[in-house]
């Protein structure tokens, strides 16, 4: 038989497509260092939990990707607890200090100075992420955690203002995050802020769901008052670890977090990073 008479070479069938891979979903969380510290430094303390929270929400195809905003509160040496003046003579002021706060007690009063600038510092954050899905703070990050969750509810914001409180911040957030509210907050060693004016924050319950972490050898923030933020939350869940006043980062502690996040994150709706 001549080449042109022999048949066609079977065609090769076309191999289907691998289906792709879905694509992750990013959550953001802000994190909120405590008193004295910085975004930086929290960021620092808490690397082992941050990588430990990337591998291992990575099989359910969630990316957290956690913010660090730094309080725009800075601290001077004397505000430091256990402050001591330096021998050689210096001022306070000629001292460095790299300690920030989300707002300043007032001794007299109780009141939080300086709160609005705190809340202002969030609003930006959040603005140039495009908008957040959740909080983690520890301390008084812990305190800013449960009170950003609330502000972003829907609740009404009193009409009051005095030299302490103004609430043109609560506005600012709720924009900044597209008028939706936190799908979770997380809390180490937070607390009930007490000022009367603040109660609005607290009343009705902060529905948000949270996860409050408590240690049992905590002599910083009294566990009462901690206790009393947890009273204030809808259904929270809460776990103590056997230490003092710090965020654990073994394991045992962090798969509790992890199962939190994902469970609270797989209900995020799809989103894009545009600001709204």
């Amino acid at each position: 038989m001549s080449a042109a008479a022999q048949p066609p070479p079977q065609q090769q069938q076309a191999r289907p497509p691998k289906p792709a891979a879905p694509a992750k979903k990013d959550v953001k969380i802000l994190m909120l260092h405590g008193y004295t510290q910085s975004g930086a430094l929290f960021r620092a303390k808490t690397r082992a939990l941050e990588k430990m929270l990337q591998k291992s929400l990575a099989p359910f195809n969630l990316a957290p990707v956690l913010l660090y905003p730094t309080g725009p509160n800075q601290l001077r040496p004397q505000d430091m607890p256990g402050y001591t003046p330096p021998e050689d003579g210096a001022s306070a002021e000629e001292q460095e200090s790299d300690n920030w706060a989300w707002w300043r007690r007032d001794d007299a009063s109780g009141a939080y100075r300086f709160l609005t600038q705190g809340m202002n510092r969030l609003a930006d954050t959040i603005e140039e992420a495009g908008g957040v899905d959740g909080v983690l703070g520890f301390s008084q990050g812990g305190a800013a955690a449960a009170m950003l969750a609330a502000a972003l509810e829907d609740r009404p914001v009193p009409d009051n203002v005095d030299e302490h409180y103004e609430w043109s911040w609560v506005e600012r957030l709720r924009a900044a995050n597209g008028h939706r509210p936190l799908s979770f907050a997380v809390i180490y060693s937070g607390f009930f802020a007490p000022p009367p004016a603040l109660g609005w924050l607290y009343e009705p319950a902060i529905s948000t769901p949270t996860l409050h972490f408590i240690g049992g050898l905590d002599t910083v923030v009294d566990e009462t008052r901690t206790q009393a933020l947890v009273d204030r939350c809808v259904e929270p869940a809460v776990l103590t670890h056997p230490g003092g006043h710090y965020v654990p980062i073994n394991k045992e502690w962090v798969m509790p977090l992890v199962a939190f996040v994902k469970t609270h994150g797989e209900k995020l709706g799809d989103k894009t990073d545009a600001k709204i």
